[in-house]
């Protein structure tokens, strides 16, 4: 069903991440990995050598394209974290070109996002 599919989007504009220590990742959190931004899957802390870091090993998947993408880093670096919005559209049509005719809670319309495969 139509009503089911998310839709998730990058806004254009001022700061699009913020940062945070690597160690206070979480599962269902968000972060950037080699640019992307992906939902947090799974993380593991190692624990180093006795002058080395605790090392974070990061799983995530990219929130557009399904992919997943793994990082390690130390838990007292910092790293980016995406400013995520999520909202709620109602189908009004798809065009023949496959992008979709939507509908806000306010009664705006957006025409600018292709349906996914």
């Amino acid at each position: 069903y139509m009503s089911d599919v998310e839709f998730e989007r990058a806004d254009a504009g001022a700061a699009t991440t913020y940062p945070a220590q690597a160690g206070t990742l979480r599962k269902g959190g968000f972060v950037v990995i080699k640019n992307r931004p992906c939902k947090v899957v799974e993380t593991s802390v190692s624990k180093t050598g006795k002058h080395g870091h605790a090392k974070v090993h990061v799983v995530a998947i990219d929130i557009f394209t399904g992919r997943k993408l793994e990082d390690i880093c130390p838990s007292t670096h910092n790293t980016e974290i995406p400013f995520v919005t999520k909202g709620d559209y109602m189908l009004i049509d798809i065009e023949e070109d496959g992008f979709c005719s939507l509908m806000t809670d306010d009664g705006k319309t957006r025409d600018d996002l292709k349906c996914p495969e």
